[in-house]
């Protein structure tokens, strides 16, 4: 059975838009996460972060508002589909609330994602954008 998690968190002193386009930038991609990322940043195009781990291909957009993926990373098993993402963007008092509902995730790994949500992108986001 495949799994789903939710997360979400504020990240404070950044507009909807300004989170958007570094989302779906490369180069700021990579700089807000701390490790390489290839990204075209069109419906249809294909992505690459964390060095490659991570991997797929933008579905929607709906400029800064949401963005809908294509998800996988290495861990997959192999013939595994690729999960959804989907990525939401509000803003509020202070900066925007990001929420992730991440689905079709391989039995047994979603916890392992959530956490890694957390660690390497909501936290390093909020250090990434304190300093602008």
């Amino acid at each position: 059975m495949l799994e789903t998690i939710h997360c979400s968190t504020i990240i404070p002193g950044v507009t909807p838009e300004r989170l958007y386009r570094a989302w779906l930038d490369s180069a700021e991609h990579g700089a807000l996460t701390g490790s390489e990322a290839q990204i075209d940043p069109h419906v249809g195009g294909s992505f690459t972060a964390w060095d490659g781990y991570i991997q797929g291909t933008t579905l929607e957009l709906q400029p800064y508002r949401r963005i809908f993926q294509a998800w996988r990373t290495t861990d997959f098993p192999p013939g595994s589909a690729d999960s959804r993402l989907e990525v939401l963007l509000e803003e509020v008092e202070g900066g925007v609330q990001i929420t992730l509902h991440h689905s079709d995730i391989p039995t047994g790994q979603g916890e392992e994602y959530r956490q890694g949500w957390e660690d390497y992108y909501f936290q390093p986001m909020q250090a990434y954008f304190s300093g602008e």
